[in-house]
């Protein structure tokens, strides 16, 4: 039997179709991948419980050079490296309970068909354009070298061993064929200029039509404003083909030329739900036609906003498709305020995460800091334990688990016939309304906050009713029921809400309460009804468990390392190293130095740059050393000190220039940091001993 309260008016159904970003077929799933999956599937699964007609499709993107190099280097073909890939990808985001309708490849028969079907409807309206260019080739591998796969000295400022199209020391962008020096990645050759033909697809041509979409409220206002200096600077024509040998679809009439993989990677999109039509006999064409009123989603990072937002749209548009309702962008993943660490061990695969810990911790994690803005998202690991411990167990677990006993033990499993509360159940389930309308606006840190609030109401109501004194008087049994009751209706209430976020826990919930946790069932309670006996749902966050899965990411990274040099000193983020031998320890140059000039370096928290001298002649060597001492020492006080640096440590390229060996300093940190003074006498240059 159920109570109702007065019910919102019925929303039409919908068609709607949600994407994520696909995953590059040449690397693991980590806990940045994870953020855009985690939030994508929070979101149609809310959709799919109040009734819409949702489907949740994904792929692996597996063309382009890095793909054709990698599986060279393992020995296997690249369609054999890319099947294992896909195994796994499936297996880790089956273990974070994603809900894919389908998860294929963008190596499929159903992507190739799209991608000549689209590139044909964009020549036969002369969108694609033939131009001549040079490139960098490398004579030994006989292939033409995208920018990654170029190094060698900046144009700019001269450091050397740089990216082919932009530079860590100096922060220059520029073309390969700029480059001083230049080499090959994939042979170390140095590369030779050459003509090449390639396709182009014009994009100014859709700049008028782009200018509106972006400002049509398909996208949040930051990627709008984002994309506006794009049209600022004026469009260009975006080059799609790459020259053979390339792992990827040949396009059509053009031999030797491939589709460049960020051409088919979207239409990715297209292949995996005609897969998925195909199988489940859905009818493509009213979700892709150009008059569709079906929704489509795409959800991404905010690193591709281009892609997705200027040259997807375009590609559909010219080839007569409809474009998409709407692209979220969400930001990056930071672990501990900081960039994912290697060295750290938070650098997070995510089956390193599933060997130690419960996923549904940081699908709750994520979901309570996730708003719809692009907002970098910080994972910290302390407070990820406490928010799950103190939100989870200690909210919503805990009523629960305060009042199942009292219903199982005493009234035979039945919930009381009476409300001991109604404002309270009305309080609770009316906040489905705006809970909901956080969800479908992909604020879900609005969601949880709200649903934290009323479960910290809940159990404030048990407390001052105190259900484990009443009960111990025969008088007040029926009083125990009517409370324990509500509570158990109000746990309930609470995880029809949280059910996108935790469906695991919604299940066993569902398995506890003998009832199926519908959307519509937050109006109304459960009344003369069975429960069965509470289990533990839930276990709380061990710090232990957090620990050994960064220590495993740790031991992950060292085990598939090959040699590799060691940094250590203040600078390093390094573990403690393996053991070395005395002989090893003896080739370490200590020297003592001068200070001569110390300085700050912009943007740099604990960074000063140090000129030292390493003899006492004026014209006599120097060194650049950045020190990791700003919290202890103001420049002007170190000039004119001696103190003690490694002369002989290989110099080391750092985002603000070249640090050229390294000054000693001791302490716990902070302002208690000392740098090494040399016994009174010494000499710079002179070897300390």
């Amino acid at each position: 039997m159920s109570v109702s309260t007065p019910a919102q008016q019925p929303v039409g159904k919908r068609k709607i179709l949600a994407t994520c970003a696909l995953p590059y077929a040449n690397g693991s799933i980590h806990l940045g991948h994870l953020l855009e999956h985690i939030q994508t599937d929070i979101w149609v699964r809310f959709q799919r419980m109040r009734g819409h007609e949702t489907y949740f499709v994904c792929a692996d993107d597996t063309h382009g050079t890095p793909i054709m190099l990698k599986a060279q280097e393992l020995g296997v073909t690249p369609e054999e490296m890319i099947a294992g890939v896909r195994e796994e990808h499936m297996a880790d985001f089956a273990g974070f309970h994603i809900s894919f309708d389908n998860y294929h490849s963008t190596h499929s028969k159903e992507n190739e068909a799209f991608s000549h079907e689209i590139y044909n409807k964009l020549h036969a309206a002369g969108h694609i354009k033939v131009k001549t260019i040079s490139q960098l080739y490398d004579p030994e591998k006989g292939m033409f070298l995208p920018d990654r796969f170029v190094k060698g000295t900046c144009p700019k400022c001269k450091s050397e061993d740089e990216n082919g199209d932009s530079c860590d020391n100096c922060g220059a962008t520029y073309s390969p064929t700029d480059v001083i020096n230049p080499r090959s990645v994939v042979s170390g050759a140095e590369p030779v200029l050459r003509d090449s033909e390639h396709y182009f697809f014009d994009l100014p041509a859709f700049e008028e039509m782009l200018q509106d979409w972006t400002r049509s409220g398909s996208l949040q206002e930051e990627m709008a404003n984002k994309l506006a200096e794009w049209f600022d600077s004026g469009l260009q024509q975006w080059d799609i083909s790459r020259d053979a040998p390339y792992f990827g679809f040949e396009i059509p009439n053009a031999p030797g030329k491939y589709f460049y993989v960020w051409l088919d990677a979207p239409i990715g999109y297209m292949g995996s739900f005609k897969n998925l039509c195909d199988k489940k006999n859905i009818d493509f064409d009213a979700f892709w036609n150009k008059d569709s009123d079906a929704e489509l989603y795409h959800f991404i990072g905010k690193d591709i906003i281009y892609f997705h937002s200027l040259f997807w749209p375009a590609m559909l548009e010219g080839a007569g498709y409809r474009k998409p309702t709407s692209v979220y962008a969400h930001g990056f993943v930071t672990v501990n305020g900081a960039k994912m660490s290697k060295s750290k061990g938070t650098f997070i695969k995510g089956r390193t995460y599933l060997d130690h810990l419960n996923p549904e911790y940081l699908r709750y994690y994520y979901a309570a800091k996730l708003t719809s803005r692009i907002d970098d998202l910080d994972l910290n690991l302390e407070d990820f334990a406490q928010r799950v411990n103190s939100d989870l167990v200690g909210k919503v677990v805990n009523i629960a688990s305060r009042c199942a006993s009292f219903i199982t033990k005493r009234f035979d499993g039945m919930l009381s016939t009476n409300v001991d509360d109604q404002a309270l159940a009305d309080e609770v389930m009316n906040a489905g309304d705006s809970i909901a309308q956080h969800y479908e606006n992909r604020d879900f840190g609005r969601a949880m906050r709200e649903i934290m609030a009323l479960a910290d109401k809940v159990n404030e109501y048990i407390a001052v009713k105190e259900p484990w004194q009443l009960i111990k008087d025969e008088t007040k049994q029926q009083e125990v029921q009517d409370i324990c009751s509500l509570g158990i209706n109000m746990f309930r209430t609470l995880m029809i809400y949280l059910k996108p976020v935790l469906p695991v826990l919604a299940e066993s919930t569902e398995a506890f309460l003998n009832d199926e946790l519908l959307w519509e069932g937050h109006k109304t309670l459960l009344t003369d009804h069975k429960i069965n006996k509470f289990k533990a749902l839930m276990q709380r966050v061990d710090m232990d468990k957090i620990n050994a899965m960064t220590e495993a990411s740790v031991e992950s990274l060292a085990s598939t390392k090959k040699a590799e040099k060691v940094v250590t000193g203040p600078l390093a983020d390094d573990p403690i190293s393996p053991e070395i031998q005395f002989d090893d320890f003896a080739k370490i140059d200590l020297r003592i130095a001068k200070i001569v000039k110390a300085e700050h370096v912009e943007k740099a928290d604990k960074l000063l740059r140090l000129e030292l001298a390493l003899d006492s002649d004026e014209n006599g060597e120097t060194r650049q050393v950045f020190a990791g001492i700003k919290s202890a020492y103001q420049p002007e006080d170190l000039i004119g000190k001696l103190t003690v640096m490694v002369a002989n440590l290989a110099p080391r390229k750092m985002r603000f220039g070249m640090s050229e060996g390294m000054v000693l300093a001791a302490g716990p940190g902070g302002k208690d940091l000392w740098i090494l003074n040399p016994e009174e006498g010494a000499q710079p240059g002179m070897r300390v001993k």
